[in-house]
């Protein structure tokens, strides 16, 4: 049976490696790393073939990212956390050049996979995201949660990645009802408090899901969540699209041994 979950740390260089395109995760096709960066810091991320998001998680940080053929992009941002403030993320095409300088402690999500369309790089601010409020009143009110999508298949058509966040509340199940999609998935979870936990359904497998943990979801298996009393889940949900089949917001397959739930009064 392939791993689905993990539980990966940070290595002395800062480096934490979720999936990449050889490891047991490689069906997500994907390569999706964390890093923890000290103030002074600079990362550079260039890669032929590939394009590449990166996402602020915590601190204050300098993106930039250029080509030959294209305009320098550049932003300097500031995040508390990923519980307080909106997300930052700046995304480039394969060949280009992507720098993060960190102005303070920072932690930051990149990315990747094959591409190789040409694209314009884009820094998003949270202004530039869509958020919305779900599961209120549903399930006996038990299903609440923020979703940020920052970029799909509609605002990012050259890309073939799906990049967003959710805010699972207190106590409450989120990617609810169960659910499917022909496409892989994978889940980082954080907690705005070092105990806090939560349990990841993959298929018929479950899993303790804590903070700095992932989920590989593989495609065709349902994969609701569930967060404990007393701690918000923050969960970075990213997609990669199929040849010929792109994820789209409209494309949930529910298990339909729950459906009944739509019309019940709890």
């Amino acid at each position: 049976m392939k791993n689905v979950f993990g539980y990966p740390a940070f290595d002395e260089s800062g480096e934490k490696i979720l999936t990449t395109y050889s490891n047991e995760y490689q069906d997500m096709m994907m390569d999706i790393r964390v890093y923890r960066m000290k103030a002074g810091e600079k990362r550079v991320f260039e890669k032929t073939g590939e394009e590449t998001a990166v996402l602020l998680l915590s601190g204050k940080v300098e993106l930039s990212a250029e080509r030959e053929t294209a305009e320098r992009c550049f932003a300097r941002v500031g995040r508390r956390d990923v519980f307080t403030d909106g997300p930052y993320c700046i995304h480039a095409c394969g060949g280009s050049r992507i720098e993060v300088m960190a102005l303070t402690e920072a932690e930051i999500l990149v990315q990747s996979t094959k591409n190789d369309r040409v694209f314009e790089p884009k820094i998003y601010e949270p202004k530039d995201v869509s958020l919305v409020r779900s599961g209120e009143g549903k399930f006996g009110d038990t299903a609440k949660r923020w979703v940020s999508t920052i970029f799909d298949a509609e605002t990012a058509p050259y890309s073939n990645m799906v990049l967003g966040e959710i805010l699972g509340d207190r106590g409450n199940w989120s990617s609810y009802l169960p659910h499917s999609h022909p496409q892989p998935e994978v889940y980082y979870f954080l907690f705005d408090r070092p105990e806090g936990f939560g349990a990841s359904f993959v298929g018929n497998q479950v899993f303790r899901s804590v903070d700095g943990s992932f989920s590989a979801i593989p495609g065709g298996l349902t994969h609701p969540q569930a967060t404990a009393p007393g701690f918000v889940m923050y969960t970075c949900w990213m997609i990669r699209h199929l040849e010929g089949k792109r994820w789209l917001q409209t494309d949930r397959n529910e298990d339909e041994r729950y459906l009944w739930m739509h019309e019940a009064k709890f």
